[in-house]
């Protein structure tokens, strides 16, 4: 049972939000009105279901010291105390406390792992498939660095995904995703095993993390050669090197300038990723009952061309699916890995 005097509480403090934004305020105090507002909105709609259905409830069992409405009340009585239970489990999913990075832009990073050209072509497919999810989701979908091989493959994507809920579904896709297909380049007709590695970022802005003009380093580098991608042959390509971490940043798909925004964008996703996962460590008890670990070295799905399927090994989900999965209809198994995650953390808090 959720106590009604905090769902009193929350629901004041939504009141008290919108009266402000429609009060005047600086374009800063907006801004973050605007963000609390909108991670209560969806938690005051569960209280005011919630609220709705107790009322329900207490006036049905009003109607049984009536004899005309007796019958009518006994026949809804089940429904109406069978809905509470389910009520007070979405209302204790929605007052979980929220991911503070939910709600932004995702950076999605796509490398081959073992495997050679069969890996860098399945790191193409699942670019194709995060882009297909993405448009179907409404979200813009920006490339920042392709770099692919002769073959049609890639050797490393870097995009920008930006819309309602980027990151918080999408942080569930980092790791090793490997495949198991028969090669067009493989004559015998043989299963090969390969990988891919896939990180998913939340996008840092700068006033989250400051990076000192003494620790990087630029770079201009001309963009050609295999897998030259959508540039021109000047010297517009830029390296950016963290020389206290001594992470290295790349960017060649637009002007010079541009790419030096991008790199630097990509850089400080990194690096406010670096922080969130030293975070994280110090909860690494708490982290045992999340899904997965967010780790890039941990192999968590496995896509079988021959069978069809896919298989997420962090939950024991198994689709049958393959075909529409890799044509971007990822909804059903990320909701899967939502809903276990949920589970989890409401396990945590109530045990």
């Amino acid at each position: 049972m959720v106590p009604l005097d905090k769902l009193a509480q929350i629901t004041q403090r939504f009141e008290f939000l919108e009266a402000r934004l429609n009060a005047p305020a600086t374009p800063a105090e907006i801004a973050a009105l605007s963000r609390e507002y909108s991670e209560l909105r969806p938690v005051v709609a569960e209280i005011a279901a919630y609220r709705q259905s107790l009322d329900d409830l207490a006036e049905a069992e009003g109607w049984l010291a009536d004899p005309e409405m007796k019958g009518l009340a006994e026949e809804e009585l089940p429904r109406l105390r069978a809905r509470i239970p389910e009520m007070e489990q979405a209302l204790r999913v929605a007052l979980l406390p929220k991911d503070a990075d939910d709600a932004r832009p995702a950076i999605l990073e796509i490398r081959p792992g073992t495997g050679g050209e069969e890996a860098a072509l399945f790191a193409g497919d699942l670019l194709r498939m995060y882009q297909k999810y993405a448009e179907a989701q409404g979200w813009r979908f920006e490339l920042m660095e392709l770099a692919e091989t002769d073959l049609g493959g890639i050797k490393e994507a870097v995009a920008r995904i930006e819309g309602e809920g980027v990151f918080a579904r999408l942080k569930y896709e980092s790791g090793v995703h490997r495949v198991q297909r028969v090669p067009e380049t493989e004559a015998g007709g043989r299963i090969h095993t390969s990988a891919a590695t896939v990180a998913v970022l939340p996008e840092a802005a700068a006033i989250d993390i400051d990076i000192p003009a003494a620790d990087i380093r630029i770079d201009t580098m001309r963009a050609s050669g295999a897998g030259g991608q959508h540039v021109n042959t000047t010297d517009s390509a830029v390296r950016i090197t963290h020389l206290p971490t001594g992470i290295v940043v790349t960017s060649s798909m637009k002007s010079q300038h541009q790419n030096r925004e991008i790199a630097m964008n990509v850089l400080r996703a990194r690096l406010y990723e670096a922080e969130r996962e030293r975070l994280a460590g110090e909860r690494a008890a708490d982290r045992r009952a999340q899904v997965g670990s967010g780790d890039r070295s941990e192999r968590i799905r496995t896509y079988n061309f021959p069978q069809g399927r896919m298989t997420d090994h962090r939950i024991n989900l198994t689709l049958y699916a393959l075909g529409q999965i890799m044509n971007g209809d990822l909804a059903e198994v990320i909701d899967a890995l939502i809903a276990h995650d949920q589970a989890a953390k409401l396990a945590e808090m109530e045990g």
